[in-house]
């Protein structure tokens, strides 16, 4: 079955650094693009970065850009965020998500990860 894990959060002071891992399994990773999330608390789920099953193209949040990069190594099925110059209002459970094609239908279902915390305080 798909599963996802989530690794490398933890606390930092603002302008700090994390490196996020999410290691993927039970899917074929190299065909299907990834996406990380966040949620704070008290708010929505709300998408960080994309990336294309190729890594060729990405995307980002607005409130990100420029700080964080997403990347993956199909070779290894992994997908990682790199975050720098956190800032508080980075605080939140950062997920793992893959969108797959139900084997022999055209139905996708969402999977996620069990989320990883990541706190940016001083």
């Amino acid at each position: 079955q798909v599963q996802l894990v989530e690794s490398g959060g933890g606390s930092v002071q603002p302008g700090g650094s994390l490196r996020l891992s999410c290691a993927a399994s039970g899917f074929i990773f190299s065909i299907y693009p990834m996406t990380w999330y966040r949620q704070a608390p008290g708010k929505e789920r709300e998408l960080v970065a994309s990336i294309t099953s190729t890594g060729d193209t990405t995307n980002y949040a607005d409130s990100v850009k420029g700080r964080f990069t997403i990347s993956r190594d199909n070779a290894k099925n992994t997908v990682s965020l790199q975050m720098n110059s956190l800032r508080p209002d980075d605080t939140a459970v950062y997920y793992c998500n893959a969108r797959v094609r139900r084997i022999f239908t055209n139905i996708y279902n969402d999977f996620w990860g069990q989320g990883t915390q990541v706190t940016v305080s001083s």
